[in-house]
């Protein structure tokens, strides 16, 4: 029973994730006839108001990788996240396992 309640668990999951990259709808192009981005993060928000504020600021320094859309750039961030998330998820757990084993051990001593 277990491992059935584990796959369903996971076919959740993964149900969650796509259907909504599946289902949406892509926006008519904007007025000046450039294609909407549906996951458009803060920094190419930033990038444009940066560019009206100031047309000749150049960057310092170029990305090494620069994904082939918003989309992929969205989803490496959020597997960034995640593999964060799982690391300190990590840490914690066996810090506080850690501890617990070694209450258990000067118990253990004491009597």
């Amino acid at each position: 029973m277990k491992r059935y309640q584990n796959l369903l668990m996971i076919i959740a999951v993964v149900a969650l994730v796509a259907l909504p990259l599946w289902m949406v709808q892509k926006p008519a192009p904007g007025p000046d006839g450039k294609t909407v981005e549906i996951f458009r993060g803060a920094d190419d928000q930033a990038k444009d108001i940066i560019g009206r504020i100031a047309p000749g600021y150049q960057p310092w320094i170029k990305p090494l990788m620069e994904p082939p859309s918003g989309e992929i750039g969205s989803l490496l961030f959020a597997l960034q996240a995640a593999l964060g998330a799982g690391f300190i998820g990590y840490y914690l757990g066996m810090s506080v396992t850690r501890a617990r084993m070694r209450r258990e051990l000067t118990k253990e001593a004491q009597c």
